[in-house]
């Protein structure tokens, strides 16, 4: 399919490419760019998308730039509710965030969670996506700005990564939290481990915090815990999960206002290297989206 881009929105494996990092090698050279929103110019006729629908959508790369070409599989129907710069922010976050709670995580109603880097796009999108389920939320965020955000979207308790383990415990009066969802890594991962109740589960979802941790396994075998790799198949190259299917039970949702993506800031195009340099540093609180063909 070949989408006009009217918008594409900034994620962290967009600067993980631009460091050659990512999982998903991509030969050089190559412009980034996953999640893209914009209007269909050409597709193919059993793809059931027709030129000029409107749509957003996740590409390997490529979504920085005028025109992407990306599978039909990885496109979905925008609603007329829904315009084209949040449209921009949602794909992988909004996606993500599903797959680990719901498939991955089998989040319940009553369960407490506990939500690093709740104040960036994902984190974001877990608080709201938890919500919805029932869940209560202990956000941990670095800054005052970042800790009235998490509180805006829905987060119980805000918490400060310094002392975010003894505040969990204080909290749940010391038994715990039922899930850990961690997109930071590095050092904050011992303590969190600390930080589940009996039986509780870990979900990693990156890390956004450079290091990659490493885990006495004893641990998990004193508290029957669990540790769950959580990598949204959307991006990969082989996917099994269906973004069309998570589209279809997240759309109407979207649609009504009750997720909705924080965004951050809206930059020209032209302003996308030092965007991702942003993010790159930790500087963006919620999503970051360009601007490509605004005019219409």
């Amino acid at each position: 399919m070949l989408v006009e881009v009217h918008a594409a929105g900034i994620a962290y494996p967009d600067v993980l490419q631009s460091r050659g990092e990512y999982q998903l090698r991509v030969p050089v050279p190559f412009t980034i760019g996953s999640e893209f929103s914009g209007i269909v110019v050409d597709a193919d006729a059993d793809s059931g998308f027709t030129a000029g629908d409107r749509v957003l959508g996740v590409a390997g790369s490529g979504a920085f730039a005028d025109f992407v070409v990306t599978p039909a599989d990885r496109v979905l129907p925008l609603p007329d509710e829904i315009d084209f710069i949040a449209a921009a922010a949602m794909p992988i976050n909004v996606l993500s965030a599903e797959f680990a709670l719901g498939e991955r995580g089998n989040l319940r109603a009553g369960e407490t969670v506990l939500i690093h880097g709740a104040a960036g796009g994902l984190g974001v999108a877990l608080t709201q996506q938890a919500k919805l389920r029932g869940a209560e939320v202990i956000a941990v965020v670095s800054t005052p700005e970042k800790a009235q955000l998490a509180r805006d979207v829905g987060a119980d308790h805000v918490i400060r990564p310094h002392d975010f383990l003894s505040e969990t415990r204080r909290i749940t009066n010391g038994r715990g939290v039922d899930m850990v969802l961690d997109p930071v890594g590095g050092e904050r991962f011992t303590d969190s481990l600390r930080a589940l109740a009996t039986r509780g589960r870990f979900l990693v979802l990156g890390f956004t915090g450079g290091s990659i941790p490493t885990v006495k396994v004893n641990r998990l075998l004193l508290n029957n815990t669990t540790i769950i790799g959580v990598a949204w198949e959307g991006l990969m190259p082989t996917c099994s999960v269906s973004l069309t299917a998570q589209w279809e039970r997240l759309a109407p949702v979207v649609a009504r206002g009750a997720l909705a993506p924080v965004i951050h800031e809206v930059v020209a195009f032209e302003e996308a290297a030092e965007a991702v340099a942003a993010l790159d540093e930790r500087r963006a609180v919620g999503k970051t989206v360009l601007t490509v063909h605004p005019r219409r």
